[in-house]
């Protein structure tokens, strides 16, 4: 019989959490709710260029100094406010687009997940 995936020698897989799964989910609701506030909000030529370049800088932002493996290392405290102003933008988004329980709903569950994130990653 072949062995287990998770018993291959010199193998190392990151263990996934729901607290993980939900960060992937905010993130995601995220961009799409920037190229939603970009693309539905402004006057044509400029639909583009939010529409495409909010979503944008929010993965730049999330590549350089969020992910699991940045480009850029930063203090703990520096992060949690990166990502803190990429949860601001958002629900202010939301609130431009007079969807203010929907900014609320994002912002405390966005909030939330980062805040027990922060303290996992602060042990």
């Amino acid at each position: 019989m072949p062995e287990a995936p998770d018993a291959v020698p010199g193998v190392n897989r990151p263990t996934i959490t729901a607290l993980d799964i939900i960060r992937a989910i905010v993130l995601v609701v995220a961009i799409a709710s920037l190229a939603l506030w970009g693309f539905a909000l402004w006057p044509f030529p400029w639909n583009i260029v939010f529409g495409v370049g909010a979503p944008a800088l929010v993965l730049l932002l999330w590549a350089l100094f969020l992910s699991p493996r940045p480009v850029l290392a930063l203090h703990p405290f520096i992060r949690a406010a990166v990502e803190l102003l990429i949860y601001v933008a958002v629900t202010l988004a939301w609130w431009s687009m007079e969807q203010t329980w929907i900014g609320v709903g994002f912002a405390v569950v966005a909030v939330a997940a980062g805040l027990f994130a922060g303290r996992r990653n602060l042990r």
